[in-house]
């Protein structure tokens, strides 16, 4: 076998379609499942003066600061 490229039925031999999908559905279960930490940043970095307090004295202070005081009940 001396050619270095494959033809494209060979290429899609090395990689099977249910690993492809278990990785996707793994993939989408770790984005529903974030850490607490993770998700307050998020919401800090969409809105603006959180995120520029973040810069000067954390992710947490500023959390903490701008969403803090709000309860959610679900």
């Amino acid at each position: 076998f001396s050619d270095p490229f494959l033809n494209r039925r060979r290429a899609n031999d090395f990689i099977q379609a249910d690993s492809r999908l278990r990785a996707i559905t793994q993939e989408r279960i770790r984005e529903r499942s974030k850490a607490h930490h993770e998700h307050q940043r998020e919401l800090c970095e969409d809105y603006y003066p959180c995120e520029m307090y973040a810069f000067r004295h954390g992710y947490p202070a500023a959390y903490k600061h701008y969403f803090g005081g709000r309860r959610r009940t679900k």
